[in-house]
């Protein structure tokens, strides 16, 4: 297996700037950066061996083309100490605001960053480079598009998911140039967008918006518009966000599950996998409130099912893992494992999702386990007829 463990956890590491100005730092505001080994220890405690945590590079290069680590190296330092796997996300959302992300330097701007960060972490880690260049390339393209973040470049629409793509695709590349032993993930949402009624119009409309979740794979791996660089050798397994809210109607409401238009997540799964022929994992799950362990448990039977008709998928990643404040009013969002610090400098552990989390873990080590066997036979059988 590709990862340390099947279930993961993720830290929310978003550092943009909101529309209004506000400059978000959710490692600082979920308490992260100052529990950062205390919260590696209680990851791996509970068996998530495999953790998603993030740079911020606005606080890294605060000078243009100088770098300043410490922000980034108690957390290099405390993976290492606790012996957990991270997979780096280089690039959530924020960057410095010297950085012009619509400018023609900045996939070189990015790319310089990104190689000194991984030179940084290579000197401290005895693991093979492990990272996630941009993160959901798809939904910050829309996010700036319809300006829910700080309007970047022209306003036309793909312009800057090609941007961004660009921008990934040439810090994916000179990181696997120089790290041949290098593993890239990329973590894009994974939805479904149903027509509202019938009309060949709407249902064309529909598909074709439903159709767009693909792009930023698509060029990452070359399949589509390959001037911007993209090579399957720059994917090694494609990460799928999934979220309550991912179906929709177009131009609509949410989808409720259960809904008949509702789309099982195995279906979705076994799609993507077809498409790219490559490993995935979902990058990033979870619900709020008391909702969170029944989410994991549709969540876990889809994922079984999907890998039981032909897909690989080698995990599934709690995200966030922590309580944190909302991105748009700082209200307290009650999900993930873990709760905020209190006040004696911990984290209470949610237990009804830990329940939850044990009884799927111990499914999919049976279902394993089962395999294996059938394997065995299949082995044996097969000796026997040819002995």
């Amino acid at each position: 297996m590709m990862f340390d463990s099947f279930f993961q956890a993720g830290f929310e590491c978003s550092s943009h700037r909101r529309k209004d100005g506000v400059r978000l730092d959710l490692i600082r505001a979920t308490g992260h950066d100052r529990h950062i080994r205390q919260d590696y220890d209680l990851c791996a405690q509970l068996g998530l061996r495999t953790l998603r945590d993030g740079l911020r590079w606005h606080l890294i290069e605060t000078v243009p083309g100088k770098y300043d680590w410490s922000s980034w190296m108690p957390a290099l330092e405390a993976a290492e100490e606790a012996g957990v796997q991270i997979i780096w996300d280089l690039f959530h959302y924020g960057s410095p605001d010297h950085v012009d992300q619509s400018a023609p330097d900045f996939a070189d701007r990015f790319t310089q960053f990104a190689l000194a960060a991984v030179e940084v972490q290579q000197s401290i880690s005895r693991r093979p480079p492990l990272v996630c260049p941009l993160n959901e390339i798809n939904f910050m393209s829309w996010a700036v598009e319809v300006e829910y973040f700080p309007r970047v470049g022209p306003r036309q629409v793909g312009w800057f998911k090609r941007q961004l793509a660009r921008t990934g695709i040439a810090a994916a590349r000179a990181i696997k140039d120089r790290w041949p032993n290098a593993f890239i993930s990329w973590a894009e949402p994974l939805v479904h967008v149903a027509p509202r009624s019938h009309r060949r119009p709407e249902v064309r409309a529909a598909e074709k918006y439903r159709q767009g979740q693909f792009e930023a794979y698509d060029w990452i791996t070359g399949r589509a518009e390959p001037e911007l660089g993209g090579d399957p050798s720059l994917a090694d397994v494609i990460g799928l966000n999934f979220y309550p809210h991912n179906q929709w109607y177009l131009n609509g409401p949410t989808i409720p599950m259960g809904h008949h238009e509702y789309r099982p997540l195995a279906d979705m799964l076994l799609e993507v996998s077809e498409r790219y022929g490559k490993p995935l994992f979902i990058s990033e799950t979870g619900a709020e409130g008391s909702g969170r362990p029944a989410w994991l448990h549709y969540v876990c039977d889809e994922v079984r099912s999907a890998q039981g008709r032909g897909a690989r998928v080698e995990g599934i990643c709690l995200y966030p893992i922590t309580a944190y404040p909302g991105w748009d009013n700082s209200r307290h969002c009650h999900v993930g494992l873990l709760s905020s610090i209190v006040s004696e400098g911990t984290r209470h552990v949610y237990e009804p999702l830990l329940e939850e989390l044990e009884r799927q873990r111990m499914r999919f080590d049976l279902q394993q386990v089962g395999e294996t066997r059938s394997d065995r036979l299949r082995v044996a059988a097969t000796g026997r007829k040819h002995s």
